[in-house]
């Protein structure tokens, strides 16, 4: 997740959720987050039109691993930051649930396939269509965005 999106989500500016890391740089280790280069971020802008907005940024965005947004809840000790983290979290936890259930699917099927003889196969190609059209079809969901009400 970049630092502009999670700003956003913790309800703070953009600035002070990179000053915010930069004081406790000891609670973001690499695989927590790092800073996108400049041809990284033109990538980015480029392939992803909703963060068309970091074309005008002189500085380079972070960019934050599951860990790293949570562990960005902990800076922040904040009843907003507590709510987002849980959101997070969960998110993170649907998604790994979800991505699990298909490869336990598609291994408990490629097991029953070699079990039996030719006269299922109709049933089983069927079945893997089916799977490929549902992966398909989720492949194509809107991306979920969590929106925080600005109450000024």
């Amino acid at each position: 997740m970049i630092d502009a999106d999670m700003a956003v989500l913790y309800n703070v500016e953009p600035r002070r959720l990179r000053e915010q890391v930069r004081r406790n740089e000891g609670r973001f280790p690499v695989d927590f987050m790092f800073q996108l280069t400049q041809k990284e971020k033109e990538i980015l802008i480029k392939d992803c039109s909703w963060l068309e907005r970091l074309k005008y940024s002189n500085s380079l965005p972070y960019a934050f691993s599951e860990h790293g947004c949570i562990m960005f809840a902990t800076v922040l000790n904040s009843d907003v930051a507590v709510t987002v983290s849980l959101q997070v979290v969960r998110g993170f936890v649907q998604l790994r649930e979800f991505l699990l259930t298909n490869k336990e699917l598609a291994q408990k099927l490629d097991a029953l396939e070699s079990q039996y003889d030719k006269q299922f196969v109709t049933v089983f190609q069927t079945i893997k269509q089916l799977m490929a059209e549902n992966k398909e079809h989720t492949q194509k969901r809107e991306t979920i965005v969590f929106k925080i009400k600005n109450n000024k």
